[in-house]
């Protein structure tokens, strides 16, 4: 065996050692550096975020400003409640997520275990309401009910009750003044949520995770004034959470509070008005249907005419607001939102569309003033009106022979109208019109405002529809394919409508014109909208923007911010035009389609102006439209499925009418007892340290006024009014002045719908 000398490692081994120590030398070199980078060169820089990771937050909300009527009574403001909150961090660390500690809490407050489950979890798209849609770190309210028992219940057994605390908290209050409601006006709030948060960061209102937001009417619309500022504690923490020092603290900043020109009084009269109105209707028999109205839903509202300041404003169906505070129960919520609810949450004042009927017939009459057509030259009323076949019937196919303009107004004669209407269509160039039509009566229901928001301070207001050449050229290309897939020459009405609309939906027809000249057809518009017209005419011709807002009012009272009144247009009617159709429609309110409701009405101390209009929509029962004015105010009130303008909402408009001015049962005036006999103009007393002075208000003041006018609780039916078991009553009840009826439509046959003459 050969020996081989032992000279050292191998050449192999040596490599491997070199490779090793370079890449030591190399980590070390590159730990010293980020070493040196991190305490050396960006040293202070780390130090300063190392000692905020130290510096706790605590939050204290601001007190929500409040919102006020026009004398200072509280439409909504805060009291302090005992409110049980549950962290939902806290929770989560437990074994079971905090459902044994959620199950005890709920048995201690008297609640539904499956209602305090729902409140804590995170909203998102698959996650139904009732739940949280705020931030998950923060306090989570179960109830702001709790007693004071069971609030100390919580506290001294804080063991058995890990995550949940028990607090006093200010806790927004509707408190309904007077039985007074307001809800959709007033709107409602819930938490903020993370999106809200990173999108308001930049700017110079940024929210904190524990704000509450307005999520409808004023709560949305001010809720920048009203929400105030919150007051942040910093305080200094060691590691192990003890207190060390205050950093720094900024004090909560209180929110403005809101007046509005709402008079809680007369809001209460015309909610209980409304809703009367619609029981009554429901007691009413439908001859057209062969069943009661459904009367389900309506709208009033109630503006001063020179201002645009809104009194009262009233939507039904209608719900509590209070039921948002504190978070929403699954049952309530189903009730607001379910397919069975007609849907409370919607303010249909200023989010319900449906035709006008005859109350357009202001838009119409300005419209022929403008084509040429003589106000008070003669135009034929008979009973029919044929075009290509069809006809079109006057109500009840009553004729009054050649009437003027003004005349048209007081009878609500249809056929005046129609041909009107067709004149101008043929004048235009008929199914094949000129290049460049006139359409005055699309121009004027635009020029009127129509077809547009009117801009009221509230949010979610829609605009309603003028059906003019350029809608329907889009809604035909819209709808085109499927109505040639349904449609059928001779199917049922709604086959053959399709039909037609599929082979000249865009072409602008002889009876969609005739029908859009009395409100019906496409055409929607919203209370709202309505009022801002038939208050132009009352005040001379000026379209005021609607306001709910009156001023804003800071904490200490010393800066007021008003919400001055503006206007948005004028009404495309000279003055003397004006002044006609003001006779006219005070006409209508004396000896036309209104006064057997207006009779014995003060027409000489308080003159009164209106217009009776009845809408036909397809598969339902007619829809009540009455707009009326006087020299102070603008009183506009639709219900669905109600029948007839003033048959259903004539008497309700009279009694607001009658509370606000004082006006007695026998028709005599009483001013001691006029809730409003004039706008108020002034803002309610503030105190030198910057509260609001608020009168007393009644228990009821719709109470109260039933028993001072101690009106009749039945309206005289008129002849030919049917009753339940479809007989008609006699003659020989109350009639009404001559040409006194009321414009309800019923189906004409072809002509009520898009027709092809």
């Amino acid at each position: 065996m050969t020996n081989i000398p032992e000279t050292g490692r191998t050449p192999r081994v040596q490599t491997r050692l070199v490779v090793v120590q370079i890449l030591v030398l190399s980590l070390l070199g590159t730990l010293g550096g980020r070493l040196w980078y991190l305490q050396i060169r960006e040293g202070a820089h780390y130090q300063k975020q190392a000692s905020g990771n130290h510096v706790q937050q605590v939050v204290q909300p601001a007190v929500r400003g409040s919102i006020l009527d026009a004398r200072g009574v509280p439409l909504a403001d805060n009291e302090t409640r005992l409110v049980v909150s549950a962290s939902r961090t806290d929770l989560l660390k437990q074994k079971d997520d905090g459902k044994a500690v959620l199950t005890k809490l709920a048995g201690m407050l008297g609640m539904d275990v499956k209602d305090v489950m729902q409140k804590v979890r995170l909203c998102d798209a698959k996650t139904p309401q009732p739940c949280w849609n705020g931030s998950p770190y923060q306090p989570i309210p179960i109830t702001d009910e709790a007693t004071p028992k069971q609030a100390l219940q919580i506290r001294e057994r804080a063991e058995e009750f890990p995550g949940i605390t028990a607090e006093p908290a200010a806790v927004r209050r509707y408190p309904g003044p007077g039985k007074s409601n307001t809800a959709q006006v007033l709107g409602y709030l819930s938490p903020v949520t993370d999106e809200e948060i990173q999108r308001a960061k930049d700017t110079d209102s940024p929210y904190l995770r524990s704000d509450m937001v307005g999520r409808s009417g004023l709560e949305r619309q001010y809720d920048r004034e009203l929400r105030g500022k919150a007051g942040v504690t910093r305080y200094e923490v060691d590691n192990l959470g003890r207190v060390i020092g205050k950093a720094r603290s900024d004090a909560a900043e209180p929110g403005s509070s809101l007046v509005t020109s709402i008079d809680s009084r007369v809001q209460r009269i015309a909610e209980h008005e409304l809703d009367k109105a619609m029981k009554e209707a429901r007691t009413q028999w439908d001859r057209n249907t062969n069943r009661n109205y459904k009367a389900d839903s309506g709208a009033v509202v109630v503006m001063e005419s020179r201002t645009g300041r809104v009194v009262a404003m009233a939507s039904a169906p209608t719900y509590d607001p209070n039921v948002w505070i504190g978070g929403i129960s699954a049952k309530d919520y189903k009730a607001l939102t379910g397919k069975d609810s007609d849907y409370p949450l919607l303010n249909r004042a200023i989010q319900g569309q449906s035709a006008p009927g005859s109350t357009f017939k202001v838009v119409s009459t300005a419209a022929a003033v403008a084509a040429g057509y003589d106000f008070n030259g003669t135009y034929p009323c008979t009973s029919s009106y044929s075009v290509g076949g069809q006809v079109f019937k006057n109500f009840e196919e009553e004729s009054f022979g050649p009437i003027s303009l003004g005349r048209a107004l007081e009878v609500s004669c249809d056929t005046v109208y129609y041909y009107l209407a067709h004149s101008e269509w043929k004048r235009d160039g008929g199914i094949n019109p000129k290049k460049k039509p006139k359409d005055h009566f699309y121009k004027a229901a635009h020029q009127f405002g129509l077809g547009k928001e009117t801009g009221i301070d509230l949010p979610n207001e829609v605009t309603g529809r003028v059906p003019d050449r350029q809608w329907k050229e889009d809604y035909w290309k819209a709808n085109k394919d499927a109505w040639c897939k349904t449609g059928k020459k001779d199917g049922s009405y709604v086959e053959m409508i399709a039909y037609e609309n599929c082979l000249e939906g865009n072409k602008m027809r002889a009876g969609d014109e005739i029908n859009y000249s009395i409100g019906q057809g496409d055409t929607l518009v919203t209370p709202v909208q309505m009022a801002v017209i038939y208050g132009a005419i009352s005040n001379g011709g000026t379209m005021y923007t609607p306001t709910v807002g009156k001023a804003v009012i800071s904490p200490d009272g010393k800066d007021i911010t008003e919400v001055k009144p503006r206007s948005h247009g004028k009404l495309p009617v000279t003055k003397a035009t004006l002044d006609m159709m003001d006779q006219a429609l005070a006409g209508v309110a004396t000896r036309g389609t209104a006064a057997w409701k207006f009779s014995g009405w003060p027409q000489d101390k308080i003159p009164l102006h209106a217009k009776t209009g009845t809408a036909e929509v397809y598969g339902k029962q007619t829809t009540s439209y009455l707009t009326t004015y006087t020299r102070d105010y603008t009183v506009v009130m639709t219900i669905a499925q109600a029948g007839t303008g003033s048959g259903a909402s004539g008497a309700a408009v009279r009694n607001i009418y009658s509370a606000m001015y004082g006006v007695q049962a026998d028709g005599s005036v009483d001013s001691k007892k006029a809730l409003l006999p004039t706008p108020q103009k002034s803002l309610p007393k503030i105190q030198p340290d910057g509260s609001i002075t608020a009168p007393k208000i009644s228990a009821d003041p719709a109470e109260d006024q039933e028993k001072a006018t101690q009106q009749p609780t039945q309206q005289p039916t008129r002849p030919g009014d049917a009753t339940p078991n479809g007989q008609q009553t006699p003659a020989t009840t109350t009639t009404p002045p001559t040409g006194n009826r009321d414009t309800r439509r019923r189906p004409r046959g072809r002509g009520s719908r898009r027709t092809t003459a």
